[in-house]
C-alpha cells in the first residue's frame, strides 16, 4: 500500500474483505462492458466508486486474509499499522529513522525513511526477497511431495506377491510341507487299531533290548 493506511484494516478483516470483492465486482463490470444500458450518471458513480476503492485496496486485492507478516517503511507515520500489527501478534519489520521508536519493531532496518532513493532500494530487496523465498517454498512442497508419492509406492505390494500374504496360503504350505517329510500334523487326531500301534510296540522292545 501506498496510500493512507485505512484504520482496521488488519482488525477488522472481515469489512475490509467486502470492500475488496466489492472492488473486485466493478473491476468485472468495467472489462466486460457491463456498463452497456446504464445510464451515464449512474456509470460515473460505478467508476468513482471503483477508483476509490482501486486507490486504497489495490495493493491488497489479492491478499485473502491476515498477512504473515508486515514491512513498513516510516514506521512513525504508519503508527496506526504498527499498532495493529501487533494487537494481532503479526511480526513487524520496518526502516527504522532517528525519529521512530524501535521498541515497537520486531525487526529493525536502521535507515533513512525520507529519501526516495533509500525508499525503492529498501522495497526492492524486500520485493525480491519475498518472490525468491516463494519460489524456495514452491520447490520444496514439490519435492517433499515427490518423496512422499515415492515412499507410498513403495510400501506397495505387487500382485503377484499378495498370495503369499494369505493365511489360507501359509496353511497350505504347512500341511504339503507335513506331507512330505511323514510328521504327523498334532492337530490331526491319530488313527486306531492294531497297525497304528504295533510301530510303536516294536519301537520300544527294541530300546528295551539296547
Amino acid at each position: 500500500m501506498n496510500q493512507r493506511w485505512l484504520g482496521g484494516l488488519l482488525t477488522n478483516i472481515a469489512t475490509v474483505q467486502k470492500s475488496i470483492k466489492r472492488l473486485k465486482e466493478l473491476d468485472a463490470m468495467a472489462t466486460e462492458n457491463a456498463y452497456e444500458g446504464r445510464a451515464k450518471k449512474e456509470v460515473g458513480r460505478l467508476e468513482r466508486e471503483r477508483k476509490h476503492l482501486q486507490q486504497n485496496l489495490a495493493g491488497i486485492k489479492d491478499m485473502n486474509g491476515l498477512p504473515d507478516l508486515l514491512f513498513v517503511i516510516d514506521s512513525n507515520k504508519e503508527a496506526i499499522a504498527v499498532k495493529e500489527a501487533r494487537k494481532l501478534g503479526i511480526p513487524v519489520v520496518a526502516v527504522v529513522d532517528t525519529n521512530c521508536d524501535p521498541d515497537e519493531v520486531d525487526y529493525v532496518i536502521p535507515g533513512n525513511d525520507d529519501a526516495l532513493r533509500a525508499i525503492r532500494l529498501f522495497t526492492t530487496k524486500i520485493a525480491d526477497s519475498v518472490v525468491e523465498a516463494r519460489t524456495l517454498a514452491t520447490e520444496t512442497d514439490f519435492a517433499a511431495d515427490k518423496i512422499v508419492r515415492e515412499e507410498e509406492g513403495s510400501t506397495e505390494t505387487p500382485e503377484e506377491y499378495t498370495q503369499y500374504l494369505d493365511p489360507k496360503y501359509a496353511e497350505q504350505l504347512m500341511s504339503e510341507s507335513l506331507a512330505t517329510s511323514g510328521i504327523v500334523d498334532p492337530e490331526t487326531p491319530p488313527r486306531k487299531g492294531p497297525s497304528s500301534e504295533a510301530p510303536v510296540v516294536e519301537e520300544v522292545a527294541t530300546v528295551v533290548e539296547h
